[in-house]
């Protein structure tokens, strides 16, 4: 844990890893409270009407013993793989608690997927039991019989034909379990990561990844816990960041969590739920940030108890910084890492480290510098690939069953994120873009946030997308792929003006020579824009002439 310093530095230089020799994520979110507080809350159900319901540290070690006992009757044992197919919710919380208490795999997925998607990852990971509810079944049915590693199927809407009854399950095993031993590199979860090339790989990690996570958790939420505190994140708990960002280390820390159910990121219902749970820690995505942007003085009408907000996952940009500290309040605090080495830099206003446009400084425990293709420094405002060298707790064990993928991570002891970034004189690390989202234009490396992020400024666009289009002069020129703020009309007028917008506040080689407008954006289950999708469709275009 970080212990509260007058400086960023003496922070840094007194920070000192205490990783156990036995360490269980299960027990440390769960049994550790339950003994000493069990009628301290653990996660709030919000309900749009009426009172949440809520989840002691005791149930919750409780149920999450019965679940274990129950999993270990289905015959899953020690480091076998249990995917997860639910939104946020009591269940949810409960189920990778029991997975990791009996040592275990957690395989947390998205609803979103499809079944190809589903298939995929389930056959890669060797799942030999899933938890889901009605809608995540339904879609495993239709391949269930192509998966025969998958014995157990558990549903939190009830049992039916070859699926188990959570509920009735928790019900009739005993509430007393005994958790496997584990050591902090023994496999805890397997989270499933796109990457830039090739098949989605299965980043594992070891339980150690939780204590990993704390100081990148304590940074940018200016020194949880403090009284009071209460956490939420509209990010789903299946991707690292809703998981690892939020949902454990709040619990580890005695927090509660408020859990959330929404299809779709809506600015009116997000602010309503933190208004009437007096949310005081919020891990936002920055298009949500952006989106609550785009939703004019909505923001005003919501009395929000918010203390910090965090921010990562892609760039949050200058505009969005600006724009929230006047909307807020507060200095949104921006954090940085993936999958398979999460929250490595971050920013913290209460220690002066805040700079807009730019993700933090490295958070203690974690060396990370900006490199070249032989794996040395650059000076300070020279582009690089932003990497984190190992040994380090939060970072995965490997790439599951790829042992070439997972060599090619790795530049000697620095592990490589395919982030290009830039570090400046003060030691600010600026994110520029992924390895093949960068745009090369007459001579000029273009990072796409940049462009993006004064897009967004502009009063008619709600969110944007930069991408390299091919072209025979230029190599590539920028496109920009637009989806207008509600009441604006599209028209080639507002195209120029857009472009022209951009051209005045960055620089003639950085505005974008074509505007598309669109009527959707594309996103990751994470709340990622998708790139590659205009990026495929601008070549597409190029090629056609």
């Amino acid at each position: 844990m970080l212990e509260r310093r007058d400086s960023y530095e003496a922070l840094y230089r007194d920070f000192r890893w205490d990783i156990p020799e036995r360490f269980n994520i299960g027990t440390a979110v769960a049994d550790r409270w339950a003994a000493s507080e069990p009628e301290r809350v653990a996660l709030f159900a919000h309900r749009a009407e009426g009172e949440p319901e809520r989840l002691t540290y005791g149930a919750l070690a409780a149920r999450s013993n019965a679940l274990a006992n129950a999993l270990r009757a289905q015959g899953v044992g020690r480091g076998e793989r249990v995917a997860l197919l639910l939104p946020q919710g009591f269940e949810t919380a409960i189920a990778h608690i029991a997975i990791y208490k009996l040592g275990a795999v957690a395989v947390p997925l998205a609803l979103l997927f499809g079944a190809d998607a589903l298939e995929y990852r389930l056959s890669a990971a060797g799942v030999k039991a899933l938890v889901t509810n009605d809608a995540g079944n339904t879609k495993v049915a239709a391949i269930r019989s192509r998966l025969p590693l998958l014995e157990t199927v558990i549903s939190i809407d009830g049992a039916d034909a070859g699926t188990l009854d959570f509920a009735k399950l928790v019900a009739d095993h005993s509430p007393h379990f005994a958790a496997v031993e584990t050591g902090p590199g023994d496999p805890a979860m397997m989270i499933f990561t796109s990457g830039t090339t090739g098949p989605p790989k299965g980043a594992l990690h070891g339980h150690r990844v939780l204590l990993g996570h704390l100081p990148g958790v304590q940074m940018p939420h200016e020194f949880l816990p403090q009284p009071g505190d209460l956490f939420w994140t509209p990010a789903d708990w299946a991707w690292a960041g809703g998981l690892l960002n939020a949902l454990l280390p709040a619990l580890y820390f005695g927090v509660p969590v408020v859990a959330g159910r929404f299809e779709r990121f809506n600015p009116e219902t997000a602010l309503g739920l933190m208004e009437k749970m007096k949310v005081t820690n919020a891990f936002i995505p920055p298009t949500a940030l952006r989106m609550l942007k785009a939703a004019d003085g909505v923001i005003r009408r919501f009395d929000l108890c918010l203390r910090s907000v965090c921010a990562a996952g892609e760039s949050l940009g200058g505009e969005t910084y600006d724009w929230a500290r006047e909307e807020f309040g507060l200095t949104i605090n921006e954090a940085y890492g993936q999958t398979e080495c999460n929250l490595v830099l971050a920013s913290c206003a209460a220690l002066g480290v805040s700079r807009a446009g730019a993700i933090g400084k490295p958070v203690p425990g974690h060396e990370v510098a900006v490199i070249d293709a032989e794996g040395r420094r650059v000076k300070a405002g020279a582009p690089g690939q932003i990497a984190v060298r190992r040994p380090n707790p939060v970072m995965f064990l490997e790439y599951w069953r790829d042992p070439e993928a997972t060599a090619k991570k790795f530049v000697g002891d620095w592990m490589l994120t395919g982030d290009q970034g830039i570090e400046d004189g003060d030691g600010y690390v600026h994110f520029f873009g992924r390895d093949d989202d960068v745009i090369t234009s007459a001579g000029y490396r273009i990072g796409p946030g940049e462009v993006e992020d004064c897009l967004t400024g502009h009063p008619s666009v709600a969110l944007a997308a930069a991408v390299g289009k091919p072209d025979p002069l230029r190599t590539e020129i920028v496109k920009a792929y637009i989806v207008l703020r509600d009441g604006v009309e599209p028209s080639h007028a507002l195209a120029d003006e857009i472009g022209l917008w951009v051209r005045e506040r960055l620089s003639a080689h950085e505005y974008p020579r074509e505007v598309e407008f669109v009527d959707q954006m594309p996103l990751t289950t994470t709340g990622k824009v998708i790139r590659r999708i205009f990026r495929d469709r601008a070549r597409a275009e190029a090629d056609r002439g």
